[in-house]
């Protein structure tokens, strides 16, 4: 239901964003004439940014920028790395691995380095709601489908999923626009459980994965509306404490966004898998397959050498950036929230 969701966020709701600016991510914007030369030797004697290895990735960028798509399939193709995408995907592809290859040496000698990812597991989320096709400003969604679908940012493999139908108690009867949309039928969510007893069932399944103890982890959704509107709502319609592991998250739209360097327009789904050279799987506003689609998205970006990280959080009922200066948290262990009083 990812257009619903930009179409209800644009008409505002009751969850306020925080006005402190987003920090985008910084990266290189200068490239290299000879792809694969040596490395320079490391001066330990200066400042980090100012080592001869960077002079030399940032003449690398110049190179690459200079390239056409032949030219850029074709090193791709050499580097035996992915050469589907648009021109600026490519260019960003060949410049992470050019970048994460140059500085390969300077980790191997610097303790406590970069790693390729934060967390060892992303778990995306992506519901679906009762919904009408007015989108009335005063509409109660509440949540009718609970996807979750685990990778592991090692192996970048899709590791396992959950999904429930979950029965809706404000608006019983889903709108012919909400079946159409969501191909959840009035029978699924009459003999699914309501939204406590699912919740219940997803801390088990994601405790049984041993999230937050044994794993370093973090929960992704694509774009702010999935925790920040939908799990805000229907925790306070079922008297539900907010769950602590579902306070911070992954906006995959942000990250896309400053990494590809493309405008807010361009980060839909749809556009998101196109650019990428990518096709849709499955149902559209299938909630398990737009979440395993979201994932497809993030493991290229890994691939692609995007760093991945929490970047929103909810304080206090409202939604706020998470700025990259913050330091690196997983989320923490799973566990069922308390009922309000």
């Amino acid at each position: 239901m990812e257009e619903y969701k930009e179409n209800i966020q644009d008409k505002g709701d009751n969850v306020k964003l925080s006005s402190k600016p987003e920090e985008d991510d910084k990266s290189c914007n200068k490239v290299c004439s000879n792809i694969g030369e040596p490395v320079p030797q490391v001066s330990s004697t200066r400042g980090e940014f100012s080592d001869p290895v960077y002079k030399e990735i940032a003449l690398a960028n110049g190179h690459i920028n200079r390239m056409n798509k032949d030219e850029l399939r074709s090193k791709l193709a050499e580097f035996k790395l992915d050469t589907r995408g648009v021109k600026d995907v490519m260019k960003k592809r060949l410049k992470n691995y050019y970048k994460k290859q140059k500085l390969s040496l300077m980790q191997s000698v610097t303790e406590g380095g970069p790693t390729d990812a934060y967390y060892d597991f992303i778990c995306v989320v992506d519901f679906e709601a009762t919904c009408e096709q007015d989108n009335p400003l005063d509409f109660t969604h509440e949540i009718i489908e609970f996807p979750m679908v685990l990778f592991n940012t090692h192996t970048l493999d899709i590791e396992d999923s959950f999904q429930e139908y979950v029965r809706p108690e404000v608006n019983t009867q889903l709108s012919e626009f909400c079946i159409k949309l969501t191909g959840i039928t009035q029978k699924m969510v009459d003999e699914a459980d309501t939204f406590p007893d699912v919740l219940k069932r997803v801390v088990l399944w994601l405790q049984e994965k041993e999230l937050g103890t044994k794993y370093k982890y973090a929960i992704l959704t694509d774009g702010s509306w999935d925790m920040s509107k939908f799990m805000n709502t229907q925790c306070r319609l079922s008297r539900l404490r907010y769950p602590q592991f579902a306070k911070k998250w992954i906006n995959i739209k942000k990250f896309y966004g400053n990494f590809y360097k493309v405008p807010r327009t361009q980060t839909k789904l749809s556009s998101m898998l196109e650019k990428l050279g990518l096709q849709y799987e499955g149902r559209p506003h299938s909630g398990l397959d737009d979440s395993r689609n979201i994932a497809r998205i993030a493991l290229r970006m890994l691939q692609d050498g995007c760093q991945l990280r929490i970047n929103e959080r909810m304080h206090e009922g409202q939604l706020r950036t998470v700025p990259s200066s913050a330091p690196v948290e997983g989320a923490p262990p799973p566990h069922n929230p308390r009922s309000r009083v």
